[in-house]
């Protein structure tokens, strides 16, 4: 389907997706944190730190945290018949999340998304002029409508805590969050097909994800 340019990298054809939602005012999530920086360097996992901002208020405002992540994350439990949301919380592939600071069950999960069948065919390819061309094309129908979603992310930044559950500690992160946002609504009947202007370096991931949230049918990544 790619045409050109520099098309997503062959290993990453079916790439699981985990979402960690956490905070820098959460003690419990430094473990969950270096766990994700584990998993970042990965071709077959597209690991994703989400930092929320309800735990601003007990001393210290996490630098990377947006309401938006907040959301999103609340939207998942809010799916699941939840009342209630945590840090620091691992999402896999939008259907089964754990506790972030358990890594073997993160580990069996991704391991257990990796064999899905492949529903959605999707390629990134880098254009002249900044500009990332999606192309998406359904092997098989969907009965809903699915959301296709644009997200950028800092590949690693250290930060110096002085306040708060983890004030005196100096905590490396990976793959922070720093935009997310949805292109089009696509009901899967015909191929998609979009020109996105991206700026700066930063890599560019798209999500196809049914509404919910729920399961993510397909994703790829620029690095």
């Amino acid at each position: 389907m790619v045409l050109g340019g520099i098309p997503a990298l062959a290993e990453e054809d079916r790439p699981v997706v985990v979402e960690l939602f956490t905070s820098q005012g959460c003690s419990s999530c430094p473990p969950a944190d270096a766990f994700l920086s584990v998993l970042a360097p990965r071709d077959d996992v597209i690991a994703l730190g989400f930092h929320v901002d309800y735990w601003d208020y007990i001393g210290w405002k996490d630098v990377f945290a947006s309401r938006h992540f907040s959301e999103r994350q609340r939207a998942y439990a809010k799916a699941a018949g939840r009342r209630s949301v945590y840090t620091p919380q691992m999402i896999i592939s939008g259907t089964k999340d754990v506790i972030g600071n358990h890594p073997m069950d993160v580990t069996e999960l991704i391991d257990e998304h990796r064999d899905r069948p492949t529903r959605i065919d999707l390629d990134l390819t880098r254009g002249p002029g900044g500009v990332i061309t999606v192309d998406a094309e359904a092997l098989t129908p969907f009965p809903h409508p699915l959301l296709i979603q644009l997200i950028r992310y800092l590949p690693e930044a250290k930060v110096e805590i002085t306040r708060g559950e983890n004030a005196g500690h100096k905590l490396v992160y990976s793959n922070i969050v720093t935009d997310w946002s949805i292109l089009a609504e696509w009901d899967a009947r015909q191929p998609f097909k979009a020109d996105v202007p991206i700026k700066g370096d930063a890599p560019v991931v798209v999500l196809v994800q049914q509404k919910g949230p729920g399961a993510i049918e397909a994703a790829a990544r620029l690095r």
